[in-house]
């Protein structure tokens, strides 16, 4: 597999390690292992990231920032979308944008640790994706999702969690995305299962801070 965008990519397995590409001061990527598959497209900053200036936000300009977080992955054509509201303005009589006055700062977009985003799902300004969430493949996202939930659907909607409440309390607890990333990749069986409780004990025995 190859982690180079400088071309269109021409295989279908081929992804994108976006804190290695990434160049805009208002995107700020956790870590080295969220990836985008970029199989036919020209890239995560070029395609995926709509709308989002590439001067640092100011005092005076502010920008609203992108943050991602470590371990997510981009299903291929997904959009997020920034710049505010695109410069329309719906409470106006006329939604063109003849100047800036139509900007309007929407917030940060925020996509924790180990988030995936299905192919074509699009998550709109400001939303914040807690770790773990799922969306499915061509959903709209346009409210913030609790950690380890799965939405789907136009608006999404949460139509499950993928663990009960005790155990999503849980792994929120061990904080596993903050541990170092060697670390991370040496648990790579215990994170390959469904069994939260082990993977605590595992933790709490090897004390791998």
């Amino acid at each position: 597999m190859s982690d180079s965008i400088n071309s269109p990519v021409k295989h279908w397995c081929e992804f994108e390690f976006i804190a290695k590409t990434n160049t805009n001061p208002n995107i700020h990527i956790k870590g080295n292992y969220s990836y985008y598959s970029a199989y036919w497209d020209q890239g995560f900053e070029r395609c995926v990231v709509r709308y989002l200036h590439e001067k640092a936000t100011t005092e005076d300009k502010p920008i609203d920032q992108l943050y991602i977080g470590n371990f997510v992955s981009f299903g291929a054509e997904c959009v997020i979308m920034m710049g505010g509201n695109q410069l329309h303005r719906p409470d106006w009589i006329c939604t063109f944008p003849f100047d800036t006055r139509s900007f309007v700062v929407a917030g940060d977009t925020k996509i924790d640790d180990a988030c995936w985003i299905g192919s074509r799902a699009m998550i709109m300004q400001g939303v914040h994706l807690g770790e773990g969430v799922v969306v499915a493949a061509g959903s709209v996202v346009t409210k913030d999702v609790p950690p380890y939930a799965v939405v789907a659907g136009v608006p999404a909607q949460i139509i499950k969690y993928r663990f009960d409440q005790d155990k999503i309390e849980k792994l929120l607890a061990l904080k596993l995305y903050d541990l170092d990333e060697k670390v991370i990749l040496k648990i790579r069986e215990q994170l390959q299962g469904d069994d939260v409780d082990a993977l605590a004990l595992y933790l709490s025995a090897s004390n791998p801070e």
